[in-house]
């Protein structure tokens, strides 16, 4: 058995910090969408998502890739979305055992009047607070990251994707 290889002063430190980041930001962009549209941050980007589909429509199964979550999780929240009526479920066409979701036209309303609350909020507690050199690092940092988190590039922004 191999000795544990410990952090360093300076590794602990960073480790500490990005902990924290991991920890408070998910609060702080529910907060905000929690007071101005009564969403989640999941709620969000799940309806962002398919905003941003062809037809504004995806597969469950591509659907929970891309919001990387398990699709009971995710039927839960699209159960409750398609109860505001933000979305729709039906059988996909090309595979009987398949469900699509599609995002309504309250949908789309809601991901247009969310937007601008959500980006001021990550520009105001992320993108602004860095550099644009920084910003390009971050971009690098977590490609990395994703690489051994997510190697086979399951989320929507795989290694490459701009």
């Amino acid at each position: 058995m191999s000795e544990t290889r410990w952090l360093t002063a300076d590794e602990r430190r960073a480790w500490v910090r990005f902990a924290a980041v991991v920890e408070l930001l998910p609060g702080v962009l529910d907060t905000q969408l929690a007071r101005d549209e009564n969403l989640t941050h999941f709620d969000y980007f799940t309806l962002a998502m398919l905003s941003e589909a062809p037809a504004r429509t995806l597969r469950m199964t591509t659907l929970a890739a891309q919001t990387n979550s398990t699709l009971p999780r995710l039927s839960r929240v699209v159960s409750r979305l398609e109860a505001d009526g933000y979305v729709e479920r039906t059988q996909c066409a090309e595979d009987r055992r398949a469900t699509n979701v599609t995002l309504t036209a309250a949908g789309w309303k809601k991901v247009v009047r969310a937007a601008p609350g959500h980006v001021s909020t990550v520009r105001y507690y992320v993108v602004d607070a860095l550099t644009p050199a920084q910003i390009t690092q971050l971009s690098r940092i977590c490609e990395r990251l994703l690489a051994r988190l997510d190697p086979n590039g399951r989320m929507f922004a795989p290694a490459g994707e701009v």
